[in-house]
Formats: structure tokens, C-alpha cells, sequence
């Protein structure tokens, strides 16, 4: 029999002590950045049932307003688009900004997005709804369209249960003061009601000549505002994220006098655009930035970051958003054995026709998208990768690969491109900007299919290659494409089908290794 001494009082006081002194840890998600890889800007976030779901800016490329599916907020898939179909008879261009949210009581989700109106050529907030996210939406309209412009949409509730829409009135873009309006909307989102308040504007030196993409949310008895201000876009950024406070919804409004609360960290710069939301008892913002090594070449990224708080309540984010995706993660194939990937993309304007089958992809071959011809797309999402596809030759439709972004770095450029492509034996390397095509470098190809590549290194320097007998050889000199990044975007990795209506590209297969 084994005989044990029982603890002294000095050791049960002196573990009781220790007990009494450990930390309590809160159970904070481990977070991957960027949990919304590649270029996208403005992302919304909301939480349905078990579920998250997000979205972000599509700018000109459909279908429009991705929506991602997540059950962690780390890992995201693209389960459905607001707009499928294309563009709404109403709305030509610049599709920012989308803004979800769910009213559970309805049963009912509702995406906020702005848009360009035809008609009068201003930038309008409109609406549009669906009984999930990942049904079917039916648009409702612009609500607001100001003369300068009304964009980056939000919905919440006042103190006592009514519902207000807010929005940027877009001052900046006629050298004006940028103010942040709250209007009461009826619940079935059709109609404004009464009369606009201001809630604030841009009047303080760090904010420079704007606020916009203002985010609310609740905690302390307080409405909390997050906000951006300055330059979102183009390599020389400078965007920041600030927040402001009151009990009232419709004010008074107090700024954080350490605004600020988000700018550049050893990874990411120029924060901001985000949503805040609610997990088990702590919240996180999602937003943009650009990674400081990928900076424009990719684009503006969704992070996602823990809020934490100050002594006198105010929320405040400590830039401890790192890069921890490994890049392999980041690879895509596709043989299209299973139909067309959510992830591709396509210009607005135009109406692409193709089909799929065990052979791979047929895409209707066109001279549209600035001569380009059909552009299949979708974003890059690091500096280093190898794009490329095999593919088979025909004699009327020109098939290739080409990095895909604007005629200049200027606001509303139109698209142009640089990229490799076959038409019979004829293997071409070109750029095309205006509409107007140069031809690089030009050979003989006989093999029938051939497989084509394209190098980038460092976001912007590319290197075509074609296999010939087994092995890879370079096609050309190497191209710097840095003049071809477009504003507020990273390049697009197209598939490219050029030629009359009555021919396809055929593409049977699409890699891209990071």
C-alpha cells in the first residue's frame, strides 16, 4: 500500500494563488490572410443562420456581385451571383460597393449596390432582394441618385427600431466635401422616406478630400461608424480607416480624436472599405488593402482583422493583419468536365456564348472588348504564378492566353491586354491597346493541340512560353506590362477567343500555379 502526504495549506494557498493569476484567453478565430484572395475591393459581410456570406466589388466584369459561402470566416466559396444574367436594364457601368444584409423577420436578403445610370449618367445606389443568398435576386432600382453622385450604400436600424439607408454623396469627384447621408427607408426597401440627414463629412486634415464606405455597428450603447478616408486606389494609395461614435443614430457624431485607427502595416496598405460583424462575442472587420508586395498588380484583397478596444470604448484596429496563405492554396484547374467555374468572368457588355463538354470549353469567338475578341477571366492573386492552357488550334478562331487590364492607369480606361494565341499554325505573342494590335513575335507551331504559358514574375514581368517536343521554350523576350494595370484593379488572367461569330476557341484545359 502506498501512503501519500497530504498538500500542506502553504501549497494549496500558493496554487490557489497561481490559479487566481492565469490569464483568461478569449477563443479569437486563427485567421489566414487574405481570407478573400485576388482583387476584391469593398466587401460586404453578414451572417445568415451557421453561415457567412460576403461580397465585393465587380466592377466591369460579370456576372455581377459575387456571393461567398463560409462557415468559419477563413474559408470562402463563391455559391451564387446577385446578378447572374449580366447588368440590370438600368445600369451601364462602375458596379461598386455591394452592401448585403438580412432581415430575418422577412425572411429576406437584400444587396445595396452602386451602379452608373444610363439615362442620366450618375452614380446611383439601388437595391435588390432574394428570400436566400444563394437564390434568385430581384432588382428593385436605384433609390438614391444624386448630381454628384450617391455610392457605398449601408442599411441599419435607429435607437428605436426604424430603418435608415446611408450613403456617400460622391462631392469628391467635383472638388467638393464628401457628406454621409441617412434617410429612412421603407421595409420593403422600395422608397425613401421624409427627408436626408448628415451625419458627417469630411472636416478634419487627415481625412483629406473625402469619407466614404461607412459601416455601422452596435456595442456599448454606442453606434459605431467605421469609415475610409483619402485615396483608395493606384500605387500611390494612402487610404485609412476611421471611426466615429454616438447614441443617436442621426447624431450628434464624435470623431475618435486618435483617427486614424487603421493605416499601413508591414503586409498590407492602404486599409479600408470594410464590414464589421459579431463572432462568439468578439468582432472582426473584413475590408480591403493591398498586399505591399503585390500592391496594384493583384489588387485590393479581402482581410479580415480582430477589433479590439480602448480603455473609454473605442473600437480601434492594431494592424496585426499578416499574409498566411500558402500559395499553393491558391491553385486553380480546370478541365471543364464539370461545366463553366463560378470563378470565370466576363466584360458586361457583352453577352458571351459558349459550351462545355468532355472535350473542355468552346468560347464563341468575337472582335469585341476594344478587338480584344471573348474575354474568359478572372483575377490574379499573387506576384509569381504560371498561367497556361492547352489548347486546340483552329483556322478561323484565334485561342490564347493573355493578362488582361487598361488601355492606361487612369480612371475608366478603356480594357486592353497582352497575351500568346494560335489561329491554324500561326503562334503569335501581341499587345493590343485602342484597338490598335501589335504583333511582338510570330512563329510556326505544328503541334495540334498545343499547350501555352505565361510567366509573370514580380506582378508584371511576363514571359510567354510554348511547348515544343516535351519541353517548354521561352516565345519572345520577356514584357514588362506595368503601363497595362488598371486603375483600382489587378490584371485579369483572360482566355481569349477572337474571330467571326461562326468560330470557338477551344480550350481543353486551364492551369494556374502560384
Amino acid at each position: 500500500m502506498i501512503m501519500t502526504k497530504k498538500p500542506s495549506l502553504a501549497f494549496l494557498l500558493l496554487l490557489l494563488m497561481t490559479l487566481s493569476w492565469t490569464p483568461v484567453f478569449s477563443q479569437s478565430l486563427v485567421i489566414q490572410n487574405p481570407v478573400l484572395p485576388g482583387d476584391r475591393p469593398d466587401p460586404t459581410l453578414i451572417r445568415v443562420g451557421e453561415y457567412y456570406y460576403a461580397s465585393a466589388t465587380s466592377n466591369e466584369w460579370a456576372p455581377l456581385f459575387p456571393i461567398f459561402k463560409s462557415n468559419d470566416l477563413i474559408r470562402w466559396e463563391v455559391v451564387n451571383y446577385v446578378f447572374p444574367d449580366g447588368a440590370p436594364d438600368w445600369a451601364k457601368n462602375n458596379f461598386w460597393a455591394p452592401e448585403l444584409s438580412y432581415d430575418e423577420k422577412k425572411g429576406k436578403i437584400y444587396a445595396y449596390y452602386t451602379a452608373r445610370d444610363k439615362s442620366s449618367n450618375r452614380l446611383s445606389v439601388a437595391v435588390a432582394s432574394a428570400d436566400s443568398p444563394e437564390g434568385k435576386f430581384r432588382d428593385h432600382g436605384p433609390l438614391v441618385a444624386q448630381e454628384l453622385g450617391s455610392i457605398d450604400a449601408f442599411e441599419t436600424r435607429d435607437e428605436n427600431g426604424k430603418l435608415y439607408l446611408l450613403w456617400k454623396e460622391d462631392g469628391n469627384s467635383r472638388g467638393k466635401k464628401t457628406p454621409i447621408w441617412a434617410q429612412e427607408i421603407n421595409e420593403d426597401r422600395t422608397q425613401l422616406l421624409g427627408e436626408k440627414t448628415l451625419l458627417f463629412e469630411n472636416d478634419q486634415d487627415w481625412e483629406g478630400n473625402l469619407v466614404e464606405g461607412v459601416a455601422i455597428f452596435c456595442k456599448n450603447g454606442y453606434f459605431y461608424a467605421t469609415y475610409s478616408a483619402r485615396g483608395c486606389c493606384e500605387i500611390d494609395c494612402d487610404y485609412v480607416t476611421g471611426v466615429a461614435r454616438s447614441k443617436s443614430l442621426l447624431g450628434p457624431w464624435e470623431k475618435y480624436e486618435r483617427n486614424p485607427i487603421q493605416v499601413d502595416n508591414a503586409h498590407w496598405k492602404c486599409p479600408g472599405h470594410g464590414t464589421v460583424i459579431e463572432n462568439d462575442k468578439e468582432f472582426y472587420m473584413l475590408y480591403h488593402a493591398y498586399n505591399t508586395e503585390g500592391s496594384v498588380y493583384v489588387g485590393r484583397q479581402g482581410v479580415l482583422e480582430k477589433i479590439h478596444w480602448t480603455e473609454d470604448l473605442w473600437p480601434i484596429l492594431t494592424d496585426e493583419a499578416g499574409y498566411d496563405k500558402a500559395a499553393s492554396s491558391l491553385d486553380f484547374r480546370d478541365d471543364f468536365s464539370k461545366g463553366l467555374d463560378p470563378i470565370w468572368q466576363w466584360r458586361v457588355t457583352q453577352k458571351i456564348k459558349h459550351r462545355t463538354d468532355q472535350n473542355g470549353l468552346h468560347l464563341q469567338a468575337s472582335e469585341e472588348n476594344e478587338a480584344l475578341g471573348t474575354l474568359l477571366v478572372q483575377g490574379t492573386k499573387s506576384l509569381d504564378y504560371q498561367y497556361e492552357a492547352v489548347l486546340t488550334s483552329d483556322p478561323k478562331a484565334e485561342a490564347g492566353l493573355a493578362l488582361i487590364g487598361g488601355a492606361s492607369n487612369r480612371f475608366g480606361a478603356p480594357v486592353a491586354g497582352i497575351g500568346i494565341s494560335v489561329v491554324g499554325n500561326k503562334l503569335t505573342l501581341w499587345e493590343s491597346i485602342d484597338r490598335e494590335r501589335r504583333e511582338i513575335h510570330i512563329q510556326e507551331v505544328s503541334a495540334n493541340p498545343v499547350r501555352l504559358v505565361l510567366q509573370i514574375q514580380d506582378g508584371y514581368r511576363m514571359q510567354a512560353k510554348v511547348e515544343v517536343n516535351g519541353k517548354l521554350q521561352d516565345f519572345g523576350q520577356e514584357q514588362d506590362t506595368r503601363h497595362l494595370v488598371p486603375w483600382g484593379m489587378g490584371f485579369r488572367l483572360g482566355l481569349v477567343s477572337k474571330g467571326p461569330s461562326d468560330s470557338y476557341g477551344h480550350f481543353q484545359a486551364v492551369k494556374i500555379s502560384y
